[in-house]
C-alpha cells in the first residue's frame, strides 16, 4: 500500500473559494479512481492561496483484475448479429460461450497499475474542476479549448510513493518541485514523497494545513490583545478568511486615533473588517476600543512594526470616510432624508419606498390602536414606521448596506427622538432569520409586524408567490419573521382579517387594477369594487394558507408531529396562530398518554363503521355534532343497553364540556373531557354489536358513533393522526 502526493500550485485562489475547491477536488479524485476500479479511504487535503494539495493514503499498487460478461445474440440469430457481436467484444466464435441457447462473452481485464490510473486521473479532474469564476491565460487563451482555472496553474506535484507520476496538462508538466513562501523561500523546493510534504514547505514558511493556520490566526489574535489588555472581538469568518489570504500568518496589533471612537462602533467594525480584513478589540470597559489586529504574512525581521504603521494609516484613511458620512448624515433630519424615498421605486407594480412607508405606518398604527400589540402608542407607532426606511438614502448606509436599520436608529437618538422611536427603526427588519433576536418593546413590534404583513400581502396582491426554492422577495422568511413575532410576544392576531385590511392598499394603485379579467377601470364603478373585493378575499386566503404551510415548517422543524399539526390545520377556520399552536401542543400532549392512544384508536374504528354504514345515518339538524345523528336519540330509546346509556351519558358530558373548554382556549381541559370517553367507547365496541339486526337499533348505534366522532373533531380532526 501507497501514499499519494497531488498539489496544484497556481496564483493566488480567493479565500472565499477555497474550502469549495477543497471539496470540489475530493469529489473529483474519488469519482476518478472509483471509476478506475479502485476505492479511495480518508483523504487529506489542505489549501493556501497558491496551492491545493491531497494526500491519499495505503492506495494499492495496482487494480485488482475483473472479469466482464457481455449477453449476446441468440445461437439461432442471423449471422450479421453474431459479427456484429464479435466486432465489439473482440473475440472470435470458439471463445463465446453458449447458455441454453444465448451468446455470452467473458472477457478477463488485467488489473492496472495505480500510477497508470492517476496519471490519467489529475488531467481529467484540473480539465473537469468547477470554480465559481475561472480564467484562461497566456497565447493558448484565444482558443475556448484551452485550459481554465481560478488563477494562472503554475505548477503540478504528483508523486505515488517516492515515484513520479509522469502526467501533462496545459503545457504544465508534473515533477518533483514545488515552491515556498513568496518572500522568505521563493526559490524551488524537491519533494521526496507525501510524508516530508508538510514539513518541507514548513521549513520553507509555508503552512500548507488550512487549519492549522486558523488556530495560528485565532490564538495569536487573542494573544495580542490580551497582552495590550484588550480582548478580541471574535470572528470566526474573519478568522477563516485571514488563514485563506496567508501562508505564514502572523497577527499583529495596531492603534488608531481615539477621536474615531465617536462614529458608532458598528461603523468601525465594518469598516475595519470589510474593508481590511481587520479585527477589532474591546476594552476592559467592554466597549470597543481603538485598536485592531491585522495578519501578517511574513515574519519581518522589525517585529511588524513597519507593517502596523502602514496598516493604520490605510484604516485611518478608510475610518475618515466613514466618520464624514456620519457627520454629513447628521446634517439632515430622518424626516428630510425621508422625503428621498419616493425618487426609489420598491417594486414596478407597488410605487415607491414612500409608498410603502406609508403603508407600513398606516398599518402599524392601526395594529396598535386596536390593541393587537398591547401597551403600544399608535402615535409613536406611526412616527417609528415614517423613519424606519429613511437611513436607505443616507450616505453611510449607501456604503455599508448591512448597517441599514442600525443606523437610523442612530441618526434617531442624536436627532433627540424618543428612545422607543429609535429603538423600533433600527430593530425593525429583525428577527431577519433563525437565531436573530425577536424584538419585544411595543412599538418596535408593532413596526416590524406591520412591515413584514406589508411586504406579504403586496407581493401576494400582485401575483408574485414563493415558488419552490425561489423566494426573489424573501416571503419565507418574512412570514417565519411574523412567526417569531407573534409567538414571542403572544400576540393575538387573525391573519385574514388583518390581511384582508393590509392587502387593500396595495389595489389602490392604477397598475394593479389591470387583473386577469381586464382593466378595471373601463369597467362600471360596482363591478369593479365587486372584483377587487373578490381578488381581496382571495388573496387573504392565499395568504393563510402561506401562513399555514410556514407553520407547519417551523413546528415540524421544533419536533411537533406533523400528522398533529395537520390534524388541527383540517378543522379550518382558525387563523389566530397562537392559539392554533396551543392546540397543536395540548393535542401532542394529549396522544403522549394512553388515553390518547385508545382513544385513538376507538376513533378510527367508529369512522370505519360510519364509512361503511354512511347510507344508514341521515344528516344531522343544525348545530348537532358530528353533522349527521342517529335517527333515533331519545335515551330512552327501547332497544338501548346499559353499554350504549353509558356512551350517550358520556357524550352528553364531554360534548359540551369539550366544546366549552375550546372556546375558552383551555386545550388542556378539552382533552382531558375527551379522555372521558375512553373507558365507555371501550365498553361499547367490546359490549354491543352495532350492526344490529335492527334497524333501530342500528341506526341508533351508529348515531351514537357519529356523535362520538363530532365530539372528537370539535378539537382535532384525529382522521389525520397516524398510528
Amino acid at each position: 500500500m501507497t501514499d499519494f502526493l497531488l498539489e496544484l500550485r497556481s496564483e493566488e485562489i480567493p479565500a472565499r473559494m477555497q474550502a469549495g475547491a477543497r471539496a470540489e477536488l475530493e469529489k473529483l479524485f474519488r469519482a476518478q479512481l472509483s471509476a478506475a476500479g479502485l476505492e479511495t479511504g480518508d483523504l487529506t487535503i489542505w489549501s493556501t492561496p497558491r496551492r491545493l494539495a491531497l494526500i491519499a493514503r495505503d492506495l494499492p499498487d495496482a487494480t485488482a483484475a475483473v472479469s466482464e460478461e457481455l449477453k449476446g445474440p441468440r445461437t439461432s440469430a442471423p449471422p450479421q448479429a453474431l459479427e456484429g457481436f464479435l466486432r465489439k467484444t473482440g473475440l472470435t466464435q470458439d471463445q463465446l460461450e453458449d447458455r441454453e441457447g444465448v451468446y455470452f462473452a467473458v472477457i478477463d481485464k488485467p488489473g492496472r497499475a495505480t500510477a497508470e490510473v492517476l496519471a490519467e486521473a489529475i488531467p481529467a479532474i484540473v480539465r473537469a474542476f468547477a470554480w465559481p469564476k475561472s480564467m484562461r491565460w497566456g497565447k493558448e487563451s484565444q482558443s475556448s479549448e484551452s485550459l481554465r482555472w481560478v488563477r494562472p496553474l503554475s505548477g503540478i506535484v504528483a508523486i505515488f510513493g517516492e515515484e513520479l507520476v509522469p502526467c501533462e496538462i496545459g503545457g504544465i508538466v508534473s515533477g518533483f518541485a514545488t515552491r515556498g513562501h513568496r518572500f522568505h523561500c521563493p526559490g524551488e523546493i524537491t519533494i521526496g514523497s507525501a510524508a516530508d510534504y508538510a514539513e518541507k514547505l514548513r521549513a520553507c514558511h509555508v503552512i500548507v494545513d488550512h487549519e492549522e493556520r486558523q488556530a495560528i490566526v485565532r490564538d495569536g489574535a487573542a494573544k495580542a490583545a490580551a497582552d495590550a489588555g484588550l480582548s478580541l472581538v471574535e470572528d470566526e469568518g474573519l478568522v477563516i478568511e485571514n488563514a485563506g489570504l496567508t501562508e505564514w500568518p502572523v497577527p499583529l496589533l495596531g492603534r488608531f486615533d481615539e477621536a474615531f471612537l465617536e462614529v458608532p462602533p458598528e461603523v468601525i467594525q465594518l469598516t475595519a473588517r470589510v474593508n481590511q480584513k481587520y479585527f477589532v478589540v474591546n476594552g476592559a470597559d467592554g466597549k470597543l476600543a481603538n485598536g485592531f489586529i491585522c495578519t501578517a504574512n511574513i515574519d519581518a525581521s522589525d517585529g511588524g512594526a513597519e507593517i502596523v504603521a502602514g496598516n493604520r494609516k490605510v484604516l485611518a484613511a478608510r475610518l475618515s470616510d466613514a466618520r464624514f458620512f456620519w457627520e454629513q448624515d447628521q446634517k439632515k433630519t430622518l424626516a428630510e432624508h425621508a422625503e428621498k424615498l419616493a425618487n426609489i421605486t420598491f417594486h414596478e407594480k407597488l410605487g415607491t419606498v414612500a409608498d410603502k412607508v406609508e403603508r407600513v405606518a398606516k398599518l402599524a398604527e392601526w395594529l396598535a390602536s386596536e390593541g393587537i400589540v398591547p401597551n403600544c402608542d399608535p402615535a409613536l407607532a406611526r412616527q417609528a414606521a415614517e423613519l424606519a426606511k429613511a437611513d436607505l438614502v443616507t450616505e453611510m448606509v449607501g456604503e455599508f448596506p448591512e448597517l441599514q436599520g442600525l443606523m437610523g436608529g442612530y441618526y434617531a437618538r442624536a436627532e433627540g427622538l424618543p428612545d422607543v422611536v429609535a429603538d423600533a427603526i433600527r430593530d425593525h427588519y429583525k428577527p431577519v432569520g433563525q437565531g436573530d433576536d425577536v424584538p419585544t418593546a411595543p412599538v418596535t413590534v408593532a413596526v416590524a409586524l406591520a412591515d413584514k404583513l406589508d411586504t406579504i400581502s403586496a407581493f401576494f396582491a400582485i401575483e408574485e408567490f414563493p415558488t419552490g426554492s425561489k423566494d426573489p422577495f424573501a416571503l419565507r422568511r418574512a412570514a417565519l419573521g411574523i412567526l417569531a413575532l407573534l409567538q414571542t410576544n403572544e400576540l393575538r392576531l387573525e391573519i385574514v382579517r388583518v390581511l384582508s385590511s393590509a392587502s387593500f392598499d396595495a389595489f389602490k394603485r392604477g397598475t394593479l387594477l389591470k387583473m386577469r379579467d381586464g382593466n378595471l377601470h373601463a369597467m362600471p364603478k360596482g363591478k369593479a369594487q365587486e372584483m377587487i373585493d373578490g381578488r381581496k378575499s382571495e388573496t387573504a386566503k392565499q395568504i393563510a394558507d402561506f401562513f399555514a404551510d410556514r407553520l407547519k415548517v417551523q413546528q415540524r422543524e421544533a419536533g411537533v408531529r406533523h400528522d398533529l399539526i395537520d390534524a388541527v390545520f383540517a378543522l379550518g377556520g382558525e387563523d389566530d396562530l397562537v392559539r392554533l399552536l396551543a392546540r397543536v401542543k395540548a393535542l401532542q400532549a394529549f396522544m403522549a398518554t394512553e388515553d390518547g392512544t385508545n382513544l385513538l384508536a376507538g376513533y378510527k374504528r367508529a369512522a370505519n363503521i360510519l364509512k361503511q354504514a354512511e347510507k344508514d345515518v341521515v344528516p344531522a339538524k343544525a348545530g348537532t355534532a358530528g353533522g349527521i345523528a342517529p335517527t333515533t336519540t331519545a335515551p330512552a330509546f327501547a332497544g338501548a343497553t346499559d353499554v350504549d346509556r353509558a356512551l350517550l351519558a358520556a357524550l352528553d358530558a364531554a360534548e359540551p364540556a369539550a366544546t366549552a373548554a375550546v372556546a375558552e382556549e383551555r386545550f388542556t381541559d378539552a382533552m382531558a373531557a375527551l379522555a372521558s370517553l375512553r373507558a365507555p367507547i371501550d365498553a361499547f365496541f367490546d359490549g354491543v354489536m352495532v350492526n344490529d339486526p335492527d334497524e333501530a337499533v342500528r341506526a341508533y348505534r351508529l348515531g351514537l358513533l357519529a356523535r362520538f366522532t363530532g365530539a372528537v373533531h370539535g378539537v382535532a380532526d384525529f382522521s389525520k393522526i397516524e398510528g
